[in-house]
């Protein structure tokens, strides 16, 4: 549950305050609950996201929100590919002749 705090600044500290909030996408509340967690907080362990997504740091730069349906549709397909044994039906290449399908 959160309670809620009223505090008194000088007009030059709210401005400063409010631009710095703005700069972060934030609002000055935010801000300000972040600054005080800072100061006495319990620190926060650091999470490195690749490892959550196994994200690499190699290739080109993606914008997964955008071209999620693309990067799965292609992944999909790669995955087909290799199952059946063809190497890229869309540019009329033959299936690999030494391919053995899986049983299962």
């Amino acid at each position: 549950m959160s309670a809620r705090t009223q505090i008194t600044m000088d007009p030059e500290m709210q401005r400063q305050s409010h631009a710095k909030a703005a700069e972060l996408g934030i609002s000055l509340a935010e801000y300000i609950r972040r600054l005080v967690e800072q100061d006495i907080g319990e620190p926060r362990r650091k999470v490195d996201v690749s490892v959550i997504f196994n994200l690499v740091d190699e290739g080109p730069p993606t914008n997964i929100a955008r071209d999620e349906d693309k990067m799965i549709g292609e992944a999909l397909w790669q995955n087909y590919l290799r199952e059946t044994g063809w190497t890229s039906p869309r540019t009329g290449a033959k299936p690999r002749a030494a391919s053995k399908k899986k049983s299962r």
